[in-house]
């Protein structure tokens, strides 16, 4: 076989080199793409115009006001940021140093002490469940809302055992009426025991 016949029967053994073809977008896939365009852009304009619309200080005027919603006050919450690390999340307090409110004379006697306190707080000695216990205990007066020391207390009063009923806001503002300007902290038990009676 002469060479000139080797080259052609190895030629031909080859397979032929690839060629790229023009594959062109299918006329539905453009079409889709078109009709999304449109939509987006009619969408945007459309928003924007009634973006302006409600904005404007003509329809701002029209518009009624917004009704406050009552917010609705949960005195376990109040408890658990405010009170909770000193009387701990049971109630038990902690021995020698902050008083239980569970089963305490002071949470199931008459409301508007147990409002008094949390109103002024306490520096000195009190006497809850036969143990004295001398410390402070921070005033919430002028960070409470009536409604929410009203909250708090009816909290502490149905909670850990405590069977006393809720007490309502009014008592808490009647309380803080009588107290007046007083800002200084109830002096210990005694002194709440006297304001009593």
């Amino acid at each position: 076989m002469t060479p000139n016949k080797q080259n052609e029967a190895a030629h031909a053994r080859e397979h032929a080199e690839p060629v790229e073809r023009a594959n062109p977008v299918p006329w539905l896939l453009g079409l889709i793409a078109a009709c999304l365009c449109v939509w987006g852009v009619s969408y945007f304009l459309i928003n924007q115009d009634l973006a302006a619309a409600t904005t404007s200080p003509a329809a701002r005027a029209a518009a009624p006001p917004p009704v406050a919603q009552p917010v609705a006050t949960n005195g376990a919450q109040i408890f658990a940021s405010r009170c909770a690390a000193c009387h701990q999340s049971d109630g038990a307090g902690v021995a020698d140093a902050f008083p239980p409110l569970a089963g305490s004379e002071w949470v199931g006697g008459d409301a508007s002490t147990l409002a008094g306190i949390l109103l002024l707080g306490i520096s000195g000695t009190i006497t809850v469940k036969d143990a004295t216990y001398d410390g402070l205990m921070p005033t919430f007066g002028d960070q409470l809302s009536d409604a929410e020391i009203a909250a708090v207390v009816s909290y502490v009063r149905a909670s850990f055992g405590n069977t006393s009923p809720a007490v309502m806001a009014d008592v808490v503002k009647a309380e803080r009426d009588k107290l007046g300007g007083r800002s200084a902290p109830w002096a210990g038990g005694a002194e709440l025991h006297a304001a009593q009676h």
